[in-house]
């Protein structure tokens, strides 16, 4: 995994800075990619070496931490309010429940950060770094992440509820949810193509592998091979509705733009996938970026980093507001 991280890191860097230079000049906050040059200098090494082991111990942990961070940010802002503890938290809403993971190793980055520069580092940042790591450690594209976010101090339970997407959503929902956090439809379809790493849970698609709609057929925008092996994995009766498969059926664990292949041959594992290229409901734009982005790897990973950077400055905490926590988990004054 280290000499595939090498090479990634050489072929992508001059369009990865370009391409974040181009989308700093409309950032708005006062994020900034050296800012703990001085005061922690050593912090992008740390997380890397972190995220290197807990991928070397589980793949799929990459696409936990990069679907961590999305969650997050769409959640107060980008704050690591998804991170706190508590019966009422974001952890605890429908879209995270039983499904949100790769909390214990922000907890180890955090430790290890602790003992390198204490009280410094905010968990919101942990979050974006860690999940720019994941991508570029399965094989994705890397990019100087902004930092200087800090960490908030209440999770918002109903938000995650209300403000997530979810794979149930129509397309023009999904749309309204990234329009609602200052995102676009470019956007949507670009960090969908994060799916590429992840894994689903049964109960988010075996609606369509069984009398779709009361039809006592499956989806029709499902390829049938593909639904036969689902339901080989999620049963009618019986099954484990936490058990997962992988959202890019044969390019597994492996950051590219397979996912959108897959797209174009009725693969999508979640309707709300599938419906970027196949919905009935006139989403011509979200079509053509299908098409576009499994057309060329490279056009896909340029939008993927300008979108990641713009999800990375929805609404952060910086200056004095927010504090860094000591523990990810809880605020300072728990």
């Amino acid at each position: 995994m280290r000499s595939h991280e090498e090479g990634r890191i050489s072929s992508n860097w001059v369009i990865s800075v370009l391409v974040f230079l181009g989308a700093c000049l409309c950032c708005r906050s006062q994020l900034t990619p050296n800012f703990y040059s001085r005061s922690c200098p050593n912090v992008l090494g740390v997380v890397r070496r972190e995220v290197f082991k807990a991928l070397k111990n589980e793949m799929r942990m990459g696409g936990s931490l990069l679907r961590l961070h999305f969650h997050d940010c769409f959640v107060n802002g980008c704050d690591a309010s998804v991170m706190l503890d508590g019966s009422d938290g974001e952890k605890f809403a429908l879209p995270n429940l039983n499904s949100a993971r790769g909390f214990e190793v922000v907890d180890a980055i955090k430790a290890a950060l602790e003992n390198e520069c204490n009280g410094t580092v905010s968990c919101a940042d942990i979050l974006a770094i860690a999940a720019r790591d994941s991508v570029l450690l399965s094989g994705g594209p890397t990019w100087p992440v902004l930092l200087g976010r800090r960490d908030g101090l209440v999770s918002n339970q109903s938000g995650a509820n209300s403000g997530l997407p979810s794979p149930f959503d129509s397309v023009d929902q999904i749309i309204a949810k990234f329009n609602a956090v200052g995102l676009n439809t470019t956007d949507v379809v670009s960090l969908s193509g994060g799916h590429t790493i992840g894994r689903a849970r049964c109960a988010t698609f075996s609606n369509r592998l069984f009398n779709f709609s009361g039809t006592g057929a499956d989806d029709p925008t499902l390829d049938q091979s593909l639904a036969a092996q689902l339901r080989q994995v999620c049963p009618a009766s019986g099954g484990d509705g936490n058990a997962t498969t992988a959202l890019d059926p044969n390019s597994t664990d492996v950051f590219d733009n397979h996912y959108f292949v897959n797209l174009k041959r009725n693969r999508g594992v979640l309707s709300s996938d599938q419906a970027l290229y196949s919905s009935d409901a006139g989403q011509a734009e979200t079509k053509a970026l299908v098409e576009s982005f499994a057309a060329s790897g490279p056009l896909f990973k340029i939008a993927f980093v300008n979108s990641m950077i713009r999800m990375g400055n929805i609404v952060p905490l910086t200056g004095s507001a927010g504090e860094i926590r000591t523990n990810c988990r809880t605020i300072n004054s728990s």
